[in-house]
């Protein structure tokens, strides 16, 4: 096995021992997927409250089973071992591995409350059509994306799910 691919996996190994923030357990778990059945590593509690928030309101067919917060070297290291291919003309901040179901974003990059939104719909999209494909993200993202506004805009369809938006917003402030 290549050299460069050790320190990965032990780093892949000891990551959730170190880093997981998890919310709920086996007690809370529905029937497969839940919002409460995958981490968030490496964030700030206000990143993961915000992050947590905009997830549930986007309601993805497909969760992942975790969510990781890397400094910039280690977001350019993992993308190199896991061969990230960027198309041209894009740049990456955020990217999912498939495989895994891990989403990897650049914590030096991160944006705020509408990036994140904007980028995680993406990368919940690659999930939901089990593609790496940016035209399949987009198309899955669209709905999300526009459960979020809906939500930002206190539309009365989406009322139960705006709650933790702007939970979320007030408590990180």
């Amino acid at each position: 096995m290549n050299q460069g691919v050790w320190p990965v996996l032990l780093w892949l190994a000891m990551a959730p021992l170190a880093w997981t923030q998890t919310r709920g357990g086996p007690c809370c778990e529905e029937a497969g997927t839940s919002a409460t059945t995958y981490t968030v590593q490496g964030a700030t509690p206000k990143q993961e409250s915000l992050l947590r928030a905009q997830i549930q309101i986007m309601q993805p067919d497909v969760f992942p089973r975790r969510i990781i917060f890397v400094p910039h070297w280690q977001y350019l290291y993992a993308a190199k071992m896991y061969q990230l291919h960027v198309p041209t003309g894009m740049s990456s901040k955020m990217f999912t591995h498939l495989a895994s179901r891990s989403v990897y974003i650049d914590a030096d990059l991160c944006g705020g409350q509408d990036w994140l939104g904007h980028w995680m719909a993406h990368e919940l999209g690659h999930l939901a059509m089990n593609s790496a494909r940016e035209d399949d993200a987009e198309r899955a993202a669209c709905e999300y994306r526009k459960r979020l506004k809906d939500a930002r805009k206190g539309d009365p369809r989406s009322s139960s799910s705006n709650r933790p938006l702007e939970e979320a917003s007030t408590s990180a402030r």
